[in-house]
Parts: structure tokens; C-alpha cells; sequence
């Protein structure tokens, strides 16, 4: 529809334009034939008188209709064959310029374009009138405007049939991507849109649409498997506290306080460290972590760890730390270096190395064992959730597989970065850097 109401405009603008420029011509011929007749009479007329005018002057031609030759009080002399016995035009006076004028003669329709010029002679002075009847002007206009308007509907149902039809075509492949995106549930996300060989923007819907659907089912697989290892490691403890509960139903007297401090109280501590740590990774899903940013001295927070590790373990930690500061969340830097910490420890041999300084605009931090490392093909996967290796960083570790990845999380949240490599004994070594401004665009502290 609305190509069709602008190509209705454009053609009426377009046709009055051509009616008025064909009308404009038409007449500017005519006037330059009449013009040049009466020329040649006023200059036939300085030597003879009118009744000695050649009489192929006063020939009528198809542009020219009637031929006058008036004496000075306006009377007709001379005329043309068939010219009325009225002048057309008064006479005009000595020595004035030539006169283009629309006259309506003696007969009913007849209209006439009159050009009028004076001639001064031997024998007085004169004036020419040469006149072009109208009606042809207005029939070639007429016929030519019936054309328009018979061809400019055609022309516009045309344009209009072959925009829809072309459209449509073009919007085609948009409805097949319509319904396939229609088909596709999260029963099975695999599906992708068949991509145009146009290399247009359909095309590149396509492929942005296929990209989305992409991270969709890595979203969705992520989150199932998420769920699935979520209820995997909460069975272990869960299934060890009914049990003991139950037998203790059975039979009170064997949940005695050994019992309880070596077997249940640990499966409760690790199932509640488990759950927060799950809160805190579905508060990171949804909202970003919330930072109360504040200067935190990172040398002070590894300097502890060097205590906690040497007073509660047989593991030796080695300190390599310089003061440095840097602006974030003291509870969850101290979580982060925490958590890297006893990942070192679980599978160090005899050692960690703790380090800090600064590089630039960086904080860097590093916490190196001398375990089994970690091959460089799994150094990434391993900062995703529920990652554990297939050698001494399995499961009998004690590990839930979410240490690394709430490092990651709270260091990006900071606006750092987590590599993992290897160590100089041929461990595993995991480096952070913390811009030393802090994040650049902090999350809003929750308020509880």
C-alpha cells in the first residue's frame, strides 16, 4: 500500500508537470511561427503598401491561422483568406513592441493566441496581427492527458502486484525462519536455520539468529548440568546423614560423639559449604556479584593464609609477597586467595608458593604447588563449575569442583583476569590480576 500511494503521487506530480511543460512548448512554438510571419510582414510593409503585400504572407499554415494588417484607427485592410472582418486585436501605436495575447474570436470556439506587432510605411502606419487558433494546443493536450490518465492506473496496479509479489519473495525465507524458530523447544535446542547463499542482511539474520540459538543450548546445557552436578554432590552428605539418622532411630545408642564429630559433623559442613557456595554462584548468574569496594591490602590477606596453611597442615607455604593495595571487596578477595590456597594444598606434595605484587596498573597475585599440574589442554575448562580432573584432582580430593570457578566469577566481577600454568616444580600455578583501581563499573551493594 504504500508503494503504491507513493508511486499514485509521483505520477500525478509527474503528469501535471508534463501537461504544463507540453502546454508551455506548444504555445512557445506557435508564438515563434506567428512571430516570425509578422516580421516579415512589417518588413514588407516599410516599402510597399499593405495592398501590394506578397500574398504568400497572408497564407494561413497550420500554425498560422489568420493574417491582419490594420491602418492606424484599427480597421482591417488586408486579411487572410477566411479571416473574420473584425480585427482581433487592437491597432497598436507607432513604435510599439510586439504584443502576445489570447482572444476569443467571432465564432462560438473559436480561441485564438494573437501576436501583434506595429509597421511604420511609406504610406502611414500599420499594425500586423498573425493569429494561431488554440484548438489544436488543447486537443494534442486533451489526448495526451486521456493517455496518462489511462496508463498511470495501469502502471500503479503493475508497480503495486509486482512489489507485493516481490516482497513477499523476499520475506519468504523470514516466514521459514519464523517457523523453525517456532518448532524449536528446550526438549532439543540442536535445531539451526537453514542460511540463505544471498549474502544479505537475510543472511546475516540467519547466522545471527543461529548464533543465539547457539549460546541458547550452551546456556541450557550449562544449566542442566549445573542442576545435575548440583544434585550429585549434595547426594553424598545427604545420603550419610539419613543414614545415620535412620540407624539412629533404629538404634540411639550408635550415634555417640565420635559419630557425630568424625562423620556427620564434617557431611554437614561440606553440604553447607556446598549450598553457599551454589548461592553464590546463582546470585553471579543473576545479578553480578555485589561488591563493597573498599582499599583492601592484598599482602595482608596472603600473609594469613601463610599462617593458616603452616599451623593447620603438613604442607610447608612459602611467602614471596610485596605490600600492595588495591581497591574491591575484602570479604570476597579473601574468599578468592581462600579458596586458591586450599586448592594448593590439596594437591601439593611438601609446598605452596604464595605471591603478590604489582605490574603497572595490576595487581598480581599467585599461588603455585608442586602437585601433579594441571595439562595445558584443561587449563581452561577447569575454571568452569563442576570441573574435576581424571588424576590426583578427583573427587577423593574433597574438592566440589567449584573452587575455581567462584574465583573466576569474583575476579571478573573485579575486572581481572585467572590463568592457570605451571608452576617451576611442575605444579599448577593460577595467576590474578586485579586492576588496582578497582572495577571499573562496580554492582550495586545488595541491602539486607
Amino acid at each position: 500500500m504504500a508503494a503504491v500511494v507513493v508511486v499514485t503521487v509521483a505520477f500525478a506530480v509527474a503528469s501535471l508537470a508534463l501537461l504544463w511543460v507540453l502546454r508551455a512548448s506548444l504555445e512557445s512554438s506557435t508564438d515563434a511561427a506567428s512571430q516570425s510571419r509578422a516580421a516579415d510582414i512589417v518588413a514588407q510593409l516599410r516599402t510597399d503598401a499593405p495592398a501590394e503585400l506578397d500574398r504568400t504572407l497572408l497564407a494561413t499554415t497550420g500554425r498560422t491561422s489568420v493574417v491582419q494588417v490594420l491602418d492606424a484607427g484599427g480597421a482591417v485592410l488586408v486579411a487572410s483568406e477566411g479571416a473574420p472582418s473584425e480585427a482581433l486585436a487592437p491597432a497598436l501605436p507607432t513604435g510599439a513592441t510586439t504584443r502576445v495575447t489570447e482572444v476569443r474570436g467571432a465564432r462560438e470556439s473559436a480561441d485564438y493566441r494573437v501576436v501583434t506587432e506595429a509597421a511604420a510605411g511609406p504610406t502611414g502606419t500599420f499594425t500586423v496581427v498573425v493569429a494561431a487558433e488554440q484548438d489544436p494546443v488543447s486537443e494534442t493536450l486533451s489526448t495526451v492527458a486521456a493517455l496518462l490518465a489511462l496508463g498511470v492506473p495501469v502502471v500503479v496496479v503493475v508497480v503495486g502486484a509486482a512489489t507485493y509479489l516481490l516482497v513477499g519473495r523476499s520475506l519468504r525465507p523470514v516466514e521459514r525462519m519464523r517457523g523453525t524458530v517456532s518448532a524449536i523447544t528446550t526438549a532439543d535446542l540442536s535445531d539451526r536455520l537453514a542460511v540463505p547463499a544471498t549474502h544479505d542482511e537475510i543472511a546475516r539474520l540467519a547466522v545471527t539468529l543461529n548464533s543465539m540459538l547457539g549460546r541458547i543450548e550452551d546456556g541450557h546445557t550449562a544449566q542442566r548440568r549445573f542442576v545435575g552436578d548440583a544434585s550429585h554432590e549434595l547426594r553424598s552428605p545427604l545420603s550419610t546423614l539419613t543414614a545415620a539418622l535412620e540407624l539412629g532411630a533404629e538404634r540411639p545408642g550408635f550415634l555417640d560423639v565420635e559419630l557425630v564429630r568424625d562423620r556427620l559433623l564434617p557431611e554437614a559442613q561440606r553440604m553447607q559449604h556446598l549450598v553457599d557456595d551454589l548461592l553464590l554462584l546463582a546470585r553471579a548468574d543473576e545479578r553480578g556479584l555485589a561488591l563493597r569496594v573498599v582499599d583492601v591490602d592484598l599482602d595482608d590477606i596472603l600473609d594469613a593464609e601463610v599462617i593458616r596453611v603452616r599451623a593447620g597442615t603438613t604442607i610447608g607455604a612459602v611467602s614471596r609477597v610485596h605490600p600492595t593495595q588495591v581497591r574491591g571487596d575484602a570479604v570476597q578477595l579473601v574468599r578468592t586467595v581462600r579458596n586458591l590456597v586450599d586448592n594448593a594444598v590439596r594437591h601439593a606434595v611438601r609446598t605452596i608458593v604464595l605471591g603478590c605484587t604489582t605490574d603497572g596498573a595490576h595487581a598480581v597475585i599467585t599461588v603455585s604447588d608442586d602437585g601433579p599440574g594441571i595439562p595445558a589442554v584443561d587449563r581452561t575448562r577447569v575454571l568452569e563449575r563442576f570441573v574435576r580432573l581424571d588424576t590426583d584432582r578427583a573427587r577423593s580430593a574433597g574438592g566440589s569442583g567449584l573452587g575455581l570457578a567462584i574465583v573466576a566469577e569474583i575476579v571478573a566481577a573485579h575486572g581481572g583476569t585467572v590463568v592457570v600454568g605451571e608452576s617451576d616444580d611442575g605444579g599448577a600455578r593460577v595467576t590474578v590480576r586485579l586492576p588496582l583501581a578497582g572495577p571499573a563499573h562496580p554492582p550495586v551493594a545488595e541491602k539486607r
